[in-house]
């Protein structure tokens, strides 16, 4: 089956490869589209730029949320669930292309989308994009030229009926989140679910990152959104250490004391994560610096510091032992 016609949308042509069912959805703001798509060049071949099939799963957008490629928008609200649909679009309504498909590969290989952009509006940033690292994307960022997207429509759903993922809340819906996630985890290492609880409070923090990106570092609202995160990242970190992911600890606890070095709640965890993967020397240095900070810790300090002791004495007679076996000339000769 296949049928040309124009949308009402000047510079589109819509052809339907295969009928879908059902009436048009309704969309609105919030609502979730998930589809398949591929992009390909109005040239001779055809050209392939992009096909979400090779990446192994579907796109989503939510409808309202600002995608940087408004016609798409446009062009899924004329499909039925199951349809399949050819699409020619002016170079009018593909300008954005370039930087649209340059976030999703950097997805797809596990790079965060915004990597490279400077703490600017989003026009400021188009001006960064001197290249999008893609030698086929450049070309369409220097020469915008007309589009064909082929897309199946799987399904729509409205705002009540899924779990909304982070990046598609507002700025109020992330901070009404935060507190819950904080709760959750909270209740989750009550009962030693210490996985999962680390997953509610990395959630929590990827929500504020995400507000703070858009704050001009250490004024006053990135300060009071780094309050919120710092307490979150001390949990995650405690879950990982019951965990045993004692080098993820010493990551996020370094990375957390270069901004506030004189958290003692820090300190002390990355001296348990040290201690743990047998660092002597700095599991001792940062106890001490715990007990310097924070007086009233001296007593788990020291309690640290002589299990610390009894540990690596344990280890250094295990470890004469087995030397001293490696240089025993064999029995007989």
């Amino acid at each position: 089956m296949e049928e040309t016609y124009l949308l009402n949308v000047e510079g589109v042509k819509k052809k339907i490869l295969h009928g879908g069912q059902g009436e048009l959805p309704k969309l609105q703001d919030g609502s979730k589209i998930t589809f398949h798509f591929q992009t390909l060049k109005d040239d001779f071949e055809r050209t392939v730029i992009d096909d979400s099939r090779e990446a192994g799963i579907p796109m989503e957008i939510i409808v309202g949320k600002m995608f940087k490629l408004e016609i798409w928008e446009t062009l899924l609200s004329s499909m039925r669930t199951g349809e399949v649909a050819e699409f020619w679009c002016d170079a009018i309504h593909t300008g954005m292309y370039a930087l649209v498909s340059r976030g999703m590969r950097r997805i797809a290989e596990g790079r965060d989308p915004l990597e490279g952009q400077k703490h600017r509006c989003g026009m400021g940033n188009m001006f960064d994009y001197h290249s999008t690292g893609y030698d086929d994307l450049d070309e369409l960022q220097r020469t915008p030229q007309p589009l064909i997207f082929i897309m199946e429509l799987f399904r729509v759903e409205e705002p009540s009926a899924y779990k909304r993922d982070t990046w598609a809340m507002s700025k109020e819906e992330k901070l009404a989140a935060v507190p819950v996630l904080h709760s959750e985890g909270n209740r989750l290492v009550l009962r030693k679910e210490f996985g999962q609880a680390a997953a509610k409070y990395q959630e929590a923090v990827i929500c504020l990152r995400n507000l703070q990106a858009k704050e001009k570092p250490w004024e006053d609202g990135w300060l009071k959104l780094e309050s919120l995160v710092t307490p979150l990242v001390l949990n995650y970190c405690q879950c990982q250490l019951e965990l045993g992911e004692y080098y993820e600890v010493l990551e996020h606890t370094t990375e957390l004391l270069q901004k506030h070095n004189d958290n003692a709640k820090a300190y002390f965890k990355r001296a348990k994560a040290h201690a743990a993967v047998w660092n002597e020397r700095e599991a001792r240095e940062d106890f001490l610096r715990v007990a310097h900070l924070d007086p009233s810790m001296a007593a788990a300090v020291k309690k640290e510091l002589k299990q610390l002791g009894e540990r690596m004495r344990k280890k250094h007679v295990e470890d004469r032992k087995r030397y001293q076996g490696l240089f025993q000339p064999p029995q007989g000769l």
